[in-house]
């Protein structure tokens, strides 16, 4: 358990954040957006499947931050019976340090403290929510999106996400349809608290006491982002001979061209070094993918594959049961069939996939892309827990990585492709599109009970996803162009 501060620096305030202060405090609930620019908000709605997320001067700007700051104040007051700090995160986007002191201003406003870390992963804001005082947690990130994006994500007092119906209050607020009586009269206070990460670091080791990887080479894909010190500190204290790339905070550069959805410069500096294996993380480390010494990708699908059985083996893994998503490959849903267990498919969204796993009592659950959820070790996805626990697997088997693929399954063709579709409206009702639709349609009863279609709006960027899995891969690559022209025809 982390303490509460005992000595704490009030950090210093311009006047023009003063008058927004002021101006928040003594505005009733209905109009407090009067003290500040017009923001006209989309009819759809702004939480999507991971937080508000859109393109930094568009939707997401300094004012819309000190109104979400002051309404999600209220909102999580009322939440708990005792008051608490709010613990704030932060990636390394350039624009992150202005919606994080425009979020701080919003909450300090409401009469909350903060304690901001700084630079950090997601799981680091999580984890210290959920073992602290503090009523929730806020993290500055748009994940693996491009530089330009930002986000802002809410945890709740227990360090999982934010609940659907405390997210539609804030959301309330915003719209001025919330009808909660304010906190007024009470200044909140803004510190610093960088040290408070040096727990969250030793949460990781702490489960992996015997755990020695020396003697194992491993390569780091740091993505310019929120886990560029704390990676290779951590990796480095398990004994593992560390290489990094892309390990400066650069918010120019976060995810471009590398981290977990750029894998080429991780299986090129696998193969220079000789490296055992490499992970690489998305932008907020939430997420990692892996790859063995023959620079194949090892993602969430083998990733729960293996720790299902780890876990099996201990007999911690409740009925066998493992959550996936609807991404999840069938090659590894029927392997895990074999072994004798059951997969659940939800949503796409590790916060779906958290609330399947609340529901069945379910311990392990994750997405293809990397977000994986042990209950025996973390609140909510974490790229930095996952990559020890898989790096010690490959260690305690004696097996390499590669021996561990080549013995569990073969995946699927799936094909997944992205059409861009910067309409809000349009990308998220796509299917009132009757020629989309229609075309769906038609590929299911062609393909028949030999394959499976999904497509789907993103909830993080502006796109149309579509993917297509079938044991032919003629077959898959036909079906997958074919669908994600058409959904560029009708909606671009």
């Amino acid at each position: 358990m982390v303490s509460s501060p005992i000595k704490t620096q009030p950090v210093s305030v311009s006047e023009t954040t003063l008058n927004i202060f002021e101006s928040a405090q003594t505005a009733k609930a209905t109009n407090i957006s009067s003290s500040l620019n017009t923001i006209v908000l989309p009819p759809t709605p702004l939480f999507g499947t991971d937080g508000i997320r859109s393109r930094v001067g568009d939707l997401l700007c300094a004012d819309l931050a000190v109104q979400v700051g002051f309404w999600a104040g209220q909102v999580l007051r009322q939440s708990v019976a005792t008051p608490g700090p709010v613990i704030l995160g932060q990636d390394s986007r350039n624009s992150s340090d202005m919606l994080a002191m425009a979020l701080s201003a919003g909450l300090t406003s409401a009469g909350l403290e903060v304690w901001n870390l700084g630079l950090c992963p997601t799981p680091c804001v999580a984890y210290l929510t959920g073992v602290t005082n503090a009523i929730g947690g806020v993290m500055i990130s748009a994940s693996h999106n491009p530089p330009e994006d930002n986000g802002i994500k809410f945890f709740g007092a227990d360090g999982m996400k934010l609940s659907v119906a405390l997210q539609q209050q804030i959301e309330a607020g915003l719209r001025g349809t919330n009808s909660i009586t304010c906190f007024t009269g009470v200044w909140g206070k803004h510190h610093h608290r960088p040290e408070l990460i040096a727990d969250y670091a030793d949460s990781l080791k702490r489960p992996l006491p015997e755990v020695d990887l020396r003697g194992m080479r491993v390569v780091l894909d740091l993505a310019w982002g929120a886990s560029v010190k704390l990676a290779p500190q951590v990796f480095a204290a398990m004994g593992a001979e560390v290489i990094c790339l892309h390990d400066q905070a650069d918010g120019d550069r976060i995810n471009v061209n590398c981290g977990s959805t750029h894998l080429g410069a991780l299986k090129q500096a696998i193969r220079e070094h000789s490296a055992d294996l490499g992970f690489a993380f998305d932008g907020d480390a939430d997420r990692v993918m892996a790859m063995d010494a023959q620079g194949r990708v090892v993602d969430g699908d083998y990733i729960l594959y293996f720790w299902g059985k780890a876990l099996r083996e201990k007999n911690q893994l409740p009925e066998d049961l493992i959550i996936a998503t609807v991404m999840a490959n069938l090659g590894f849903e029927r392997a895990w069939q074999q072994l004798g267990g059951k997969l659940v498919r939800t949503a796409v969204g590790d916060q779906y996939v958290q609330a399947e796993m609340l529901r069945t009592g379910a311990m392990l659950g994750g997405e293809q892309s990397g977000h994986i959820l042990c209950r025996h070790f973390t609140f909510t996805g974490d790229g930095l827990l996952t990559a020890l626990h898989l790096a010690a697997s490959v260690h305690s088997t004696g097996l390499s990585l590669a021996d561990m693929v080549d013995q569990s399954f073969q995946t699927y063709p799936q094909i997944l492709k992205n059409v861009r579709v910067e309409d809000r409206d349009r990308r998220i009702n796509w299917k009132n599109c009757d020629g989309i639709m229609n075309a769906i349609a038609q590929a299911e009863t062609a393909m028949g009970d030999q394959g499976r279609i999904l497509v789907r709006a993103s909830g993080t960027e502006p796109l149309v996803r579509v993917m297509v899995e079938a044991a032919d891969a003629e077959l898959t690559q036909y079906w997958a162009s074919q669908l994600a022209s058409v959904v560029q025809q009708h909606l671009q």
